[in-house]
């Protein structure tokens, strides 16, 4: 799975909060924490689109979103991507970074430590 980027990912974390949303309300989640214009929140979503990232539908005329990416798989992969590149870390990331998470809940975290323990090795081994 492709990592998204950090702006995709405040998108996916509004979607994940609350879906479908329409452009306009994606933009107003995320206009404090990316001081974007309309149209860059605009171009985004088409490009999330494309990358098969989101869904797009039409609810009561409006063009809505949802997160096509499920929420734990992709924090798993950015956790993973972060340790391995960011941290250089050979084992597994420690899940009790994430206890107190407002983005997961209690099963969803024993989820990700699942996920993270049982990442295939880069040989395409797992461990």
């Amino acid at each position: 799975m492709a990592i998204p980027s950090i702006s995709e990912l405040i998108i996916l974390k509004a979607l994940w909060r609350q879906q479908p949303l329409s452009a306009r309300e994606i933009h107003q989640q995320i206009e404090d924490e990316l001081g974007w214009s309309y149209s860059s929140t605009r171009k985004t979503l088409e490009r999330m689109l494309d990358k098969g990232s989101l869904r797009q539908a039409t609810l009561h005329g409006v063009q809505v979103y949802e997160a096509a990416l499920e929420k734990v798989g992709t924090l798993a992969s950015f956790a993973h991507d972060f340790g391995t590149r960011v941290m250089e870390m050979a084992s597994p990331f420690p899940v009790n970074m994430f206890t107190g998470s407002k983005l997961v809940d209690d099963a969803e975290l024993a989820q990700l430590e699942q996920l993270l323990q049982d990442w295939p090795e880069p040989d395409g081994g797992s461990k």
